[in-house]
């Protein structure tokens, strides 16, 4: 398959959660074909998932009210996406992720706001589709080597890169349209 027809998947599969069929996406096509080119081991590839899995069960079974956090997880470093209503809730969450076993680092960027509404929501899976697109449509970087998340329009870039192909990715991140500021939470492998 070349990059090229990778993009309409893309397309295609990020317009899946919207319509409710994320277990198929994570579990069929996506663990397969994103494990066979990751520079993870598939054992930490799982672990990430499982991480994932159970900083959301926790935070659900904390029941913070007006909490919207998304878990990331890559190489065992977990990335916080969402809001809280204060710096405390916000301090909670850090803490609910930092005791699920197998988290070596946290990054909570989290905002101190209300959550946002359904269409800042799909407008950041659009920017997340047209990042890796762009990067799938360069030849100077691996896509599958780069993990993008967005939240109300900021693009979070994760991955073990070397720096030159981080500075690549970020570069790609920041010249797609509707972002608003790329973080780098990459692991260098030099």
């Amino acid at each position: 398959m070349t990059k090229r027809s990778l993009i309409p998947l893309l397309g295609l599969l990020a317009a899946l959660p919207l319509a409710g069929c994320v277990p198929v996406v994570a579990t069929g096509v996506g663990v397969g074909a994103m494990m066979a080119d990751d520079r993870r081991s598939t054992g930490v590839y799982i672990e990430d998932e499982e991480i994932e899995f159970r900083a959301g069960s926790r935070l659900r079974e904390a029941k913070l009210d007006g909490v919207r956090a998304n878990f990331t997880s890559y190489n065992r470093r977990l990335l916080i996406t969402g809001e809280a209503p204060t710096e405390a809730l916000k301090a909670r969450v850090s803490e609910i992720g930092r005791g699920v076993p197998g988290v070596k680092e946290v990054y909570n960027e989290m905002a101190i706001a209300g959550p946002i509404g359904f269409a800042a929501r799909s407008n950041d899976g659009f920017i997340t589709t047209k990042v890796k697109a762009r990067l799938f449509d360069d030849s100077r970087i691996n896509a599958n080597h780069v993990k993008v998340v967005t939240s109300n329009g900021v693009v979070y870039l994760m991955g073990l890169l070397k720096r030159s192909e981080a500075d690549v990715a970020a570069e790609i991140a920041a010249r797609t349209s509707g972002v608003q500021r790329v973080v780098k939470v990459f692991e260098y492998l030099d």
